[in-house]
């Protein structure tokens, strides 16, 4: 705390050598260009200070000045902003005009904001229009592929799952790169803690989306740096709504409903295909073993003596889960994949809330509901709460408040993509077996364990209950100087029970059970200064130096018990036998100083510097602390002589940043050498389970930035162009340890790795007439991202199909090569380490074959409003990935080694010598097994257009309205992924394993996204 201090008096001392000028009092209103009403709630600032105020219900302001050379900006939201110098006036009235996304809006950065036409740094905003009103669980979904640099990949179309978020590319092969979350100052917890043997969750699905005033996308390091060692991902600032100044009491009410289907079906064999051809697997298998011989099988005297055998053994395997009916006349077809689905799935959303303000209080108060319902049958999220945002003014120097939001979550899980007993892998059934048995009850009989026969007795309940919250004490101790001190908390208690029925196919008639209670606790505290010294027209400073503070307790229980006398009773209580108990407690912390001060000479030249120290428990005492610091320019060219009066080029700003973040997610105490407690047999003891790294430090991303801001014509073009370069080095790399040393793996700064890209961003008013408006907003991304180093450790995903490579990108999927099919033989053939096609499996060289992360990634929007209608259409778009079917060796082997279900592109097979086609000839036996190991067959293009969002809606007109005596009423109808155009024969848009750094684009039974039709309304009272 010292350290702390010490900047205290330091500012105090330079705010004791300063003098200060006069003031006097500006009154005024504003009014709307459209109809000359006045507008309440627009922000009225002294330009270069923190001196401001908003306008009253009528438009009216009042608002003390310096007595010389202040500036007046006049900023609301959806119109342009003015800038008046105040000279020798005493009344100011403006007119404002709704325009385009103005270049100078005001953007959240860390500790503060800032004038995006001020700002050095890259940084995107989404407002609170991009967010609202959509059916999705969390905010995430919302704002996928509207701000460019932004990857966000939602793992399936079940509802509640984890989200995958990449900022300008992954950093890190083994530490966490999702980015940091800070929710009105607040950092959150973001990471999922629940059950590891199913999907993560998503813990930022709490957050009602509704109350989301703005989100800030911080991106560069100049942005970023201020988090220091928390900075590396980018950082995504949430402000919620608040109340304004002078603004009656206003309520507002939001409802809607919808329904939900699969974007896409796969496609599977009917009853009639899947039976020919599997005669024809025991055909071509019978032809096979007479001209081989193959020892495995009795020796044949002719081909059709092997034909006939084989034929037999699958009439055989198939009657038996057939009822015993004859396969070729069963007189249906069961279409396994459909009956995963509900048809269709419901959502239902409702929010009311209120804010207003005087001049001493603002408020805003809100109660939420959402229900969602997955396309896949058994999953449901649900979450109800409230939120209450106030401040108070006591004085002219004083004021306080707090922001929190309390909500309760339930979700009902299905199991995840690897077990039999989830509904995905219901597609593996053969179409032979029928839906229900000769009673009418779900048929158990079928060829592998029935999900929707376990859905009836199985459940899944995961239940949140959590506070997000903090209170504020603003003080200000001198015109120019001000204190904030902030105290947060984020409280969540999770419980998750399992039940497995005794009918079920798993619970081997005894029954099961698990509950799992876990408590996450993080207390965060930020205290700083703001100065704002007046040096002068043409200088404006402004300082923030400061501290943070933040600690996490993290504890987990879990228990489990089997043999249940039924299924009435399926909580722990009724299990005989209490098989599994276990029990974790973990805490870590940071300490953090830091300092920023922002500069500008005549509003065209600007710097800005900062730096953060960061200490944390999550290394030891060699290398607790880091040092994170950046700078960035930016150069104002349209406010120079030889630009100023051009009436083309209307705004033009280059920007160039440098800077050090880190990265500290790795979990705790890595840095330790630990044992574990044990019993064998049935004695306690310790055995080992961790080395440590006494030398263990942060990862380091050094990035470079260069960005291009314009406005054109008037500012109706206008946009931003960036550069970056981020490296990344000391990697925190989760090493492979000989297995003699005991240990499996060590932690270790070894690695570098790096991401360059390109963003683009454009902005356009198409149309601005009275009576007609069009905007199109284009974003694009591009992003290449390497391993440099890694010392040669092999570091693969969980499947094993994907490596962290040397001289690739991160993802790259690494298998061994398919090369066709030998129009000869109908034989698979792989690239051998020779580079030759050979048939024999065994001899298949493993190689780069593809990569999991996009090149291009991007959203088109196009809004039209006309007489009271509204239109919105989105289009977000990736191009460059590839996706990897991983239950092709399955669904596409030609019955290798089974009877599953195959996918319909089958019936492309190799049926004759002479043949061209990328489908070999059925069999069961393959040289060397090719036909059930992962081969890059079943890599496909995952580029994809997608119709993300339409919407169209009609606002009632002022005369309707004031007649039911309301401020205003909308009605609309929404689409959501109606349209998709790509190659790949399923939905593009998943990833079943949805957070990790080297895993991804791996479809594996996954859910498709969900196509909805949504129509709701928006009232103001």
């Amino acid at each position: 705390m010292l350290r702390f201090y010490s900047m205290v008096g330091m500012l105090l001392f330079l705010c004791s050598t300063l003098t200060f000028a006069q003031s006097r009092q500006i009154t005024g209103r504003v009014t709307d260009q459209k109809d000359g009403s006045g507008l309440p709630g627009v922000t009225v600032k002294v330009k270069g200070t923190m001196t401001g105020t908003v306008t009253t219900p009528d438009g009216s302001y009042k608002l003390d000045v310096p007595e010389k050379g202040a500036f007046l900006v006049f900023s609301f939201v959806g119109y342009n902003d003015q800038e008046i110098a105040v000279g020798n006036q005493k009344s100011i009235s403006v007119v404002l005009s709704s325009g385009n996304k103005d270049l100078s809006e005001v953007v959240v950065v860390g500790y503060g904001t800032q004038n995006k036409r001020d700002l050095t740094g890259s940084v995107s905003k989404i407002s609170a229009k991009e967010i609202e009103n959509q059916p999705v669980a969390s905010f995430e979904s919302a704002i996928q592929g509207k701000t460019p640099g932004v990857v966000i990949e939602s793992g399936s179309g079940k509802v509640g799952q984890g989200i995958k978020v990449r900022i300008r590319g992954t950093s890190s092969i083994s530490a966490n790169s999702q980015p940091l979350y800070v929710v009105d100052g607040m950092p959150v917890n973001s990471i999922s803690k629940t059950d590891v043997n199913n999907d993560p969750t998503n813990p930022m699905a709490d957050i009602n989306p509704n109350d989301i005033e703005s989100i800030d996308v911080l991106k560069d390091a100049s942005a970023t740096a201020i988090y220091g060692a928390r900075g590396s991902n980018g950082v995504i600032l949430i402000t919620t709504k608040k109340g304004r100044t002078g603004e009656r009491t206003k309520v507002e009410l939001n409802a809607s409903t919808g329904w939900g289907n699969p974007t896409t079906k796969r496609g599977f064999l009917d009853a009639k295909d899947y039976v020919m051809l599997l005669e024809e697997r025991a055909t071509n298998d019978g032809r096979t073993a007479f001209a081989t011989k193959d020892p495995n099988f009795p020796a044949f005297a002719t081909e059709a003596a092997a034909i006939t055998f084989f034929k037999n053994r699958v009439d055989n395997a198939m009657t038996q889960f057939a009822l015993g009916k004859d396969i070729h006349n069963l007189g249906y077809s069961t279409d396994w994949e459909k009956a995963q689905f509900r048809n269709p799935a419901h959502t239902q959303q409702l929010d009311l809330s209120a804010s207003g303000g005087t001049e001493k209080t603002k408020f805003y108060v809100s109660g939420f509901y959402n229900s969602q319902e997955a396309i896949v049958i058994n999953n449901k999220f649900v979450r109800y709460g409230g939120r209450l945002n106030l401040e108070h003014t006591i004085s002219d120097k004083v004021s306080f408040g707090m922001n929190v939001n309390v909500s309760r979550s339930q979700l009902d899980r299905v199991s995840n993509d690897n077990v039999f007993s989830t509904p995905s892998q219901l597609v593996a059934q053969s179409p032979l077996s029928p839906l229900r048995d000769s009673t009418g009850a779900i048929n158990n009989n079928t060829l592998y364990p029935n999900g929707l026969y376990d859905a009836q007795f199985n459940s899944n309940k995961q239940v949140t209950f959590r506070t997000l919250g903090n209170v504020f004490f603003n003080y200000k101790i001198l015109p120019i100087l001000s204190f904030r001190s902030e105290l947060g908390a984020d409280i969540s208690s999770l419980t998750e029970d399992q039940y497995i029925g005794i009918k079920a196919s798993d619970a081997l008639g005894k029954g099961s059970a698990s509950s799992n209670y876990l408590q996450n606790v993080s207390l965060n505290t930020n205290n700083y200064f703001t100065l704002t010294p007046k040096l002068g027209e043409d200088h404006n400073l402004s300082v923030t130096a400061g501290m943070s503070y933040l600690q996490n307790d993290f504890s987990t229980t879990q228990v489990s018990g089997e043999l249940f006398p039924s299924d009435i009773i399926k909580s722990l209580v009724a299990a005989a036998s209490i098989t599994y108990g276990n029990s974790s407690t973990q805490r870590y912390t940071f300490l953090s100083y830091f300092g920023r001060a922002n500069y500008s000479y005549k509003d065209k030249y600007l710097a800005s510097v900062s730096v953060r120290s960061d200490g944390s428990s999550r290394f030891g005492p060699n290398n607790r602390y880091g040092v994170f610091p950046a700078a960035s320019l930016g150069w104002v060219v349209s406010q120079e002589d030889f630009l100023k009066d051009n009436k083309t080029l209307n705004f033009l700003k280059l920007r160039v940043s440098y800077g050090t973040t880190g990265n500290a997610e790795i979990g705790e105490n890595r840095y330790l050498t630990l044992l574990q407690p044990t019993s064998y047999p049935n004695l306690p003891g310790y055995r080992q389970s961790q080395m440590g790294n006494p030398d263990l430090k942060w990862e380091k991303t050094k990035q470079f930035d260069v960005g291009l801001e314009f406005g054109l014509f008037n500012n109706r073009l206008s946009g931003e162009v960036d550069y970056y370069n981020k490296q990344t080095s000391d990697l925190l790399l989760q090493a492979n340890l000989p297995y003699t040393t005991g240990y499996d793996f060590q932690y270790l700064n070894i690695g570098n790795m790096e991401n360059k890209g390109v963003e683009i961003l454009l902005n356009s008013v198409n149309i601005d007439s009275r009576n007609f408006k069009w905007n199109t907003s284009l974003n694009l991304s591009y992003n290449k991202n390497k391993v440099k180093d890694i010392k040669g450790q092999i570091i693969e995903s969980s499947g094993g199909e994907q490596r962290a490579v040397e001289g690739q990108p991160i993802g790259a999927f690494y298998m061994p090569k398919f090369a066709g099919v030998d129009p000869q033989t109908g034989d698979a053939l792989y690239i051998d380490e020779s580079g030759k096609p050979n048939a024999d499996f065994s001899k298949a060289q493993r190689m780069v074959v593809g990569k999991a992360n996009p090149d291009w990634t991007g959203g088109l929007t196009n809004t039209f409003s006309a007489y009271g209608f509204d239109l919105s259409a989105f289009l977000s778009f990736v191009d460059g990935n590839s996706i990897f079917n991983r239950a092709g060796v399955y669904q596409g082997n030609g019955f290798a080694g089974g009877y599953d279900n195959q996918l319909s592109d089958v019936l492309n097979r190799w049926q004759k010598p002479g043949d061209i086609t990328n489908v070999p000839r059925l069999s069961r036996y393959y040289a060397g097994g090719g036909a059930y190991t992962a081969n890059s067959r079943w890599i496909y293009d995952g580029s994809y257009i997608r119709l993300k969002s339409v919407t169209l809606g009609y606002t009632l007109p002022k005369n309707v309205i004031n007649t039911l005596k309301i401020s205003s009423l909308r009605v609309y109808v929404a689409g959501y992924n109606l349209w998709t155009k790509t190659k790949y024969f399923g939905d593009p848009e998943i990833n079943s394993d949805v957070l990790g750094n080297i895993a991804g684009g791996i479809d594996y039974y996954t859910i498709p996204q969900a196509k909805q039709i949504t129509v709701g309304l928006n009232v103001k009272f």
